[in-house]
């Protein structure tokens, strides 16, 4: 894989992750995996080391613009040490899976460190059945869900043989440190240039929006929006994981056959995504009565983050995400009408192009000064939030991955919570099975436990509907000529 071709200057969208963080909402991203057999924490750190030339962002660190009219830049760590990133937890006694979402929550709740590159890795090595786990943390503002799986090519092997990884092209010492007057005019060409790409962005989405709402058959879906646009322009209702949040975080996982979920999307006529939505819409209603709420006329809001990373992006860091709201009734009933709800709704979404449309309405936001976009960062507080969870799928390999020479049996993703949103949910797929992270705030969410367990009780009554669909469906007439 070639090097690939970094920005020195963070846009707009990623230097928001880092003004809108603080001690109660930590914006990494990351995830827990667990291996068949020992890590060795020797071999993992030669095996990145000999890889940190395919993501040199891995030896950057944001630095602040001196002159404050601009954002942040990556620059490469002069002190920059492997063994700053890469960590081994010990135990005394053999831990259970239990254990490791205790100590992964720990993890997640600890803010990162701004002095060094935005990264770490901890490997545990005394999991029950000679297993092993590895806790990985990257801060949202250098990848976002894609980005991220980028990186598992780059990081995990297909076989247990790791291959060896290919020799660096560019061996040229990291770029001279610009002295002041020179750093002053960066500073102020890189404000006007995020502006501008940023207006040019929003005047290409508007222009886009125009020739949309033009088009004949777009008309046609366009009284559909009114179902969707509310989501934009209210507060969410508030359901029992919306409050305060203290940024102590608890995960709880859970994992469902992919072999199911599109058994489920065939028989129902949708996708893999509208099963998604399904589960978590009918297991938060069914959460909600469980803590002694009433549902009739009430909604769950997700925001559900859309990659518009195009394929000659692939390999880049950084976020190029645009999102999406997605209102679903919490008082239907039947599994199926739910279903069917959740299809149309996600469908007029793709129809209507929405991710594109909001992506211009963040672009709009974008042209606000670097300053005054830090200012509103660090004081920013809502009364109410604008959604009520994070709902994130990401696709990922569907084959066995391999690293240091051990299997990756389970890949659970980490979602941050925070603002009012006490609990998240990510969903990465990976050889043929479903794997939920959910992330919850102590304080907003005392029993993201409780909601696993619903999750699972919803999955295991989609699946007995479709099953039961299937046996009362006849079979069809085969034609002998």
């Amino acid at each position: 894989m070639s090097k690939p071709k970094l920005n020195r200057r963070l846009s707009s969208l990623d230097a928001t992750f880092l003004y809108l963080e603080k001690k109660e909402c930590p914006l990494h991203i990351g995830s827990t995996s667990i291996f068949d057999g020992k890590i060795s924490l020797k071999a993992l750190t030669k095996h990145i080391k000999d890889r940190l030339h395919l993501i040199p962002r891995y030896k950057q660190k944001v630095v602040p613009d001196p002159f404050n009219i601009a954002h942040p830049t990556w620059e490469y760590d002069d002190d920059f040490d492997i063994a700053n990133h890469i960590f081994e937890l010990n135990s005394r006694k053999s831990l259970s899976e239990k254990d490791l979402t205790k100590i992964a929550g720990e993890k997640m709740t600890d803010l990162m460190d701004r002095e060094k590159p935005l990264w770490e890795l901890f490997v545990i090595n005394n999991l029950e059945g000679g297993k092993s786990a590895m806790i990985s943390k990257v801060h949202h503002c250098m990848v976002d869900g894609i980005s991220g799986v980028d990186l598992i090519k780059i990081l995990f092997d297909i076989s247990p043989k790791p291959d060896s990884p290919p020799p660096s092209s560019d061996d040229s010492p990291p770029p001279p440190k610009l002295d002041p007057t020179r750093q002053f005019f960066d500073s102020l060409l890189g404000s006007m240039e995020e502006g501008m790409n940023r207006f040019m962005e929003m005047q290409g989405g508007m222009m886009y929006l125009a020739s949309s709402v033009l088009d004949p058959q777009m008309a046609e879906k366009l009284p559909h929006m009114a179902d969707v646009l509310p989501a934009a322009t209210t507060p969410a209702p508030l359901l029992p994981f919306n409050g305060e949040c203290s940024g102590e975080r608890r995960l709880a996982w859970s994992e469902m056959s992919f072999t199911d979920a599109r058994l489920i999307k065939n028989v129902l006529g949708g996708t893999v995504n509208d099963v998604v939505l399904t589960l978590l819409s009918e297991a938060v209603s069914r959460y909600v009565r469980d803590h002694g709420e009433k549902t009739d006329g009430r909604i769950v809001r997700f925001m559900m983050p859309v990659s518009l990373r195009q394929k000659e992006k692939r390999g880049s860091m950084g976020n190029l995400i645009s999102i999406i709201p997605v209102e679903i009734p919490l008082d239907i009933v039947d599994l199926t009408e739910r279903f069917e709800h959740v299809n149309k709704k996600t469908a007029v979404m793709k129809e209507t192009k929405l991710a594109e449309s909001f992506l211009t309405l963040g672009a709009m936001y974008s042209i606000t000064p670097a300053p005054i976009q830090s200012a509103l960062g660090a004081i920013a507080n809502l009364p109410f939030p604008p959604f009520n969870m994070v709902a994130t799928n990401v696709p990922g390999p569907q084959i066995p991955l391999y690293l240091v020479g051990q299997k990756l049996l389970k890949q659970y993703p980490y979602v941050p919570v925070g603002y009012g949103l006490g609990l998240g949910c990510a969903i990465f797929s990976y050889n043929k099975t479903l794997y939920f992270g959910l992330s919850s705030d102590a304080k907003a969410m005392q029993d993201v436990e409780r909601f696993k367990e619903i999750l699972d009780e919803t999955f295991a009554d989609l699946k007995e509907v479709v099953e039961d669909i299937e046996a009362r469906s006849e079979p069809r007439a085969v034609g002998t000529g």
